[in-house]
């Protein structure tokens, strides 16, 4: 994309990316250890872009949908780190702007500038996609909360400073009700971390165990016993973050189709290729049906993005890495082999395949809701 055609806030994105990216090349090189990127997450503080979709009175640029898409494309471009601070940015900082007393958005500068770098507890062993079933406990005291319980799959929780945890507060209360939201420090006395090793030898998450953790009154977020409504009050900005993901994988096919290695593939790959890539228009342009439109929160689209995703970027894995062939055996190509080891997670997390269908059949199509 050439600058003329940029938008206003990708062509100031993209200044700033060639202004700070020589710099961190030179002290980190492509290193994409916690270190380098918090350090990333603080250049990008530093120079207004912490979080660009906040508004500009919090320290965002107010970006809509569109904008924040053609600034993805930026960081793509620029080959920039990950952004670790994407849960702070995207969800917690967001809920904290939005319902948080004076003292707790304290933390919204810190978190553009990379100083707190937040997780959410909020996936149980025996509560994953059913969140409202979470048993983790908080007792009320007089001046706070005793936390008793575990949570699982905590994305960046072995390196995270802080985390929004949600607990039962309520035991007597409906499931949706009696659970409140709690703004934790990751040294509080009382909380352990331990991390869970994955198939391609990274630890991206972990597992929180609260043993007597005491938290003080002022961490809670929000009303007592209202944690699900604060909680859904980021589903606002999940339109934003399931277009993302959606584009880069959409990215991700397209640059397969003009790789030497399928030009030189047999025919029955290239056709499977191709049959990938129709499957990668089709979601281009359910995205461009979202980005058109009106309503502020999680839509029909957005849900049907998400399931169609998850199971296109699992394909397109597995296309990719015969595609590559001999160089991913060799060692050679280590992308597409951790694309094609972490694919099958994409039908996880978030909500699995078999609970979206459900969402989607009941919610948006108004189908019946099966007894249980």
């Amino acid at each position: 994309m050439s600058t003329e055609l940029l938008s206003l806030a990708a062509a100031e994105l993209r200044s700033v990316l060639e202004r700070i990216m020589p710099a961190h090349h030179a002290k980190w090189g492509d290193s994409d250890e916690w270190e380098a990127l918090t350090d990333f997450q603080r250049e990008l503080g530093t120079a207004g872009w912490g979080a660009s979709s906040w508004p500009v009175e919090i320290g965002g640029k107010g970006l809509d949908v569109p904008d924040q898409l053609a600034c993805d494309e930026e960081f793509a471009r620029a080959k920039a780190p990950r952004r670790v601070a994407v849960f702070g940015t995207n969800n917690v900082g967001p809920t904290i702007a939005a319902v948080g007393t004076s003292e707790q958005k304290k933390s919204l500068q810190a978190i553009l500038m990379g100083d707190e770098i937040w997780c959410q507890g909020f996936s149980e062993p025996d509560a994953g996609s059913d969140l409202a079933g979470l048993r983790t406990k908080a007792d009320v005291t007089d001046d706070g909360f005793i936390v008793n319980g575990q949570k699982v799959w905590t994305s960046i929780g072995l390196n995270a400073t802080h985390c929004m945890l949600l607990c039962r507060t309520d035991p007597d209360a409906m499931k949706h009700k009696g659970l409140s939201a709690l703004l934790v420090p990751m040294d509080t006395p009382g909380l352990t971390r331990r991390a869970i090793k994955q198939i391609n030898g990274e630890a991206e998450f972990a597992e929180l165990f609260f043993d007597n953790m005491f938290v003080p009154r002022t961490a809670l977020l929000g009303p007592l016993h209202e944690g699900w409504r604060v909680t859904m009050t980021t589903l606002g900005f999940e339109r934003a973050g399931v277009l993302s993901v959606a584009g880069n994988l959409v990215g991700k096919v397209k640059s397969m189709m003009h790789s030497q290695h399928l030009a030189d593939a047999p025919a029955a790959l290239r056709d499977r290729a191709l049959h990938t890539y129709s499957k990668a228009l089709i979601l281009e342009w359910m995205g461009q049906r979202a980005l058109a439109e009106t309503t502020d929160g999680p839509s029909a689209v957005s849900s049907l993005i998400k399931l169609f995703w998850s199971h296109l970027g699992a394909e397109y894995a597995e296309v990719n890495a015969d595609v590559v062939g001999i160089g991913l055996i060799a060692g050679l190509e280590p992308d597409a082999a951790n694309e094609l080891l972490t694919s099958r997670s994409s039908k996880i997390a978030g909500g699995t395949s078999e609970v979206m269908k459900n969402l989607i059949g009941e919610r948006n199509l108004g189908l019946p809701r099966e007894p249980r």
